[in-house]
């Protein structure tokens, strides 16, 4: 007997739901709620392999990158093994791992629980793609609108409506803007001061926001930006080469727009009809990590387990970097990223915070 199409959303819907509860997350969420699905938006820090086949250098779908990721695989994710994305949806107990929208062996299957549209080298910034090499947040959100088709094709208008309401919408970007194009390459800041360039981006990022809202997203999680002047290859630049201590501007700066970016987003969710849009602090969790590494079981916070602190003032590392042999006592894998370990303790962390704003 053939099922109907109606009877098809039905018999898929629940399926859905009974391979969500038997997963059982590590957050406990309220018994009349369910996160069918997580939509990732942003940089390096969350790509689980976009860039893979973009001709940039902002990729590393090769060792040492992914040294202790399923044995060994380098997926395209710039850590030694999950990143934010992952341990956030596995928490949430949608699936194990997010997979890169991009990924050529993406399956019909993974469409309904969630898909990533990060691109290592994003940022709010127009400008920053293009420096990066990068997907810019605009071509993430056709590539988003691309995949709502997808999605309607497979379990209709309704269906698709339903799991956008009942999902998360997570953007992580920002970084790369302030400390690469405006400190680093130096490109805003001969046009602008750091407070009208942290304007700008505020706005650029409220609008991303607005239109993830007309797209079907009313869960929308944006995170602030890190503690930048901590990060080891800050340390090595902007220091001159002595690591002993973050940079205060790059902090400032940080904090600077962490500040006007959660003012702009409790504006929205004032605004947006039957949205929850929540700020998400990354700065003083990461920051606690680092002043105080032993507390929670770390012991190098100024370098990279990916160079060792040989190569520093490089972002990312190379197959002949040398690599330390325990990543999960260095709070950073390479210059620029956390190692798997700090993004789970981070991730836990926050989501025990969090999860409860978006309900």
């Amino acid at each position: 007997m053939e099922l109907s199409s109606s009877s098809s959303v039905f018999w898929f819907s629940l399926c859905v739901l009974v391979i969500f509860c038997c997963r059982g997350g590590a957050i406990e969420l309220p018994g009349n709620v369910t996160v069918r699905a997580l939509f990732m938006f942003g940089d390096s820090i969350v790509d689980t392999g976009n860039n893979n086949n973009l001709t940039t250098l902002a990729k590393c779908n090769f060792p040492p990158y992914g040294r202790d990721f399923n044995g060994g695989q380098p997926t395209g994710r710039f850590s030694n093994g999950k990143v934010p994305a992952d341990f956030i949806v596995e928490e949430l107990g949608i699936k194990e791992l997010l997979p890169a929208y991009l990924d050529p062996n993406l399956q019909p299957e993974d469409l309904p629980t969630g898909v990533n549209f990060a691109s290592g080298g994003a940022g709010y910034d127009p400008l920053t793609a293009q420096v990066e090499t990068a997907i810019p947040l605009s071509d993430q959100l056709k590539l988003f609108k691309e995949y709502t088709q997808k999605l309607k094709n497979m379990v209709g208008e309704e269906e698709t409506n339903t799991i956008f309401t009942n999902s998360l919408f997570i953007v992580v970007v920002g970084s790369n803007d302030i400390a690469n194009v405006y400190y680093n390459a130096h490109i805003r800041q001969l046009q602008l001061s750091i407070g009208a360039y942290t304007d700008f981006l505020a706005s650029s990022a409220s609008s991303f926001l607005k239109e993830l809202y007309q797209l079907g997203a009313r869960r929308i999680g944006a995170f602030g930006v890190p503690p930048l002047g901590c990060l080891p290859s800050t340390r090595t630049v902007a220091g001159r080469g002595k690591r002993d201590e973050c940079i205060k501007e790059y902090n400032q700066a940080s904090e600077l727009f962490n500040t006007k970016f959660s003012v702009a987003i409790d504006s929205l969710g004032r605004n947006l009809p039957d949205a929850k849009v929540v700020y998400i602090d990354i700065y003083n969790p990461l920051f606690e990590l680092i002043q105080n590494p032993s507390k929670y079981g770390f012991e190098f916070v100024d370098k990279g387990c990916c160079g060792s602190g040989t190569l520093e003032a490089a972002t990312t590392c190379n197959s002949l970097t040398p690599t330390c042999p325990d990543a999960s006592i260095y709070i950073f894998w390479d210059s620029y990223h956390p190692a798997e370990r700090t993004y789970k303790v981070l991730v836990s962390e926050i989501l025990q915070k969090y999860v409860s704003s978006f309900l």
